[in-house]
């Protein structure tokens, strides 16, 4: 039997990034289907309580490049930020041209079945620092292709259809809050939430003990 979970994810969330491809790779040699959550980061949701202590924000960057080293991951903080935000005063812009986009794509995506390969190829591009510039010339095409979906037919979904899909992405916010969590990664399996990059295992721990068994 095939099991399933949910992935409430985040393009701006380091820690998502460094969750998605092996999630991924879970669904890929284990027989389960993850589908993906994504929610807007607290940035978009709620400003006034981001960083709130100032050496939260600096414990992330830390944190962040770190467990990437350790993993093996590669990772740089995004150029450009998928939020426009200045990170001296933590002043979020009242303009975003991109986590709007990435999130309702990720949405998108994932109504097709796509969610987890299309998060996973567009966070390598935005997060490896592999390419500089994510947004700009093809890069952001090639992630998509790559995962099986073409750009310009998601673009012209999430324009056609932005008010559904906030929407959804809403009621994912308000399934992870009551799953008992607020942050990404966090995947949600027979109702048990499980947050971080690091419980991964521990997830996949409590599959097997659900009859969780390898394609």
């Amino acid at each position: 039997m095939t099991l399933t979970a949910d992935l409430y994810f985040s393009f701006r969330s380091p820690y998502s990034y460094l969750a998605i491809g092996r999630y991924r790779r879970l669904t890929e040699t284990n027989d389960v289907d993850i589908a993906l959550r994504p929610v807007y980061p607290i940035a978009i949701r709620d400003p006034d309580i981001l960083f709130t202590n100032a050496l939260q924000g600096r414990y992330i960057f830390i944190d962040a490049a770190r467990s990437a080293q350790m993993l093996g991951i590669p990772y740089r903080w995004p150029r450009p930020d998928p939020v426009v935000q200045d990170m001296m005063t933590r002043k979020v812009s009242e303009d975003q041209p991109y986590i709007y986009r990435l999130t309702r794509m990720g949405q998108a995506a994932q109504r097709q079945g796509k969610g987890i390969a299309l998060a996973d190829e567009v966070s390598k591009i935005i997060w490896s620092g592999e390419v500089d510039d994510w947004h700009e010339g093809d890069h952001l095409a090639g992630a998509v292709a790559r995962a099986g979906l073409d750009l310009a037919e998601l673009d012209a979904a999430i324009e056609a259809e932005a008010e559904e899909l906030d929407a959804e992405i809403s009621t994912n916010q308000d399934a992870l809050a009551a799953a008992g969590h607020w942050g990404v990664p966090t995947l949600v399996f027979e109702g048990e939430p499980f947050f971080g990059q690091d419980r991964i295992e521990m997830a996949k721990w409590r599959m097997e003990q659900k009859g969780l068994t390898a394609r």
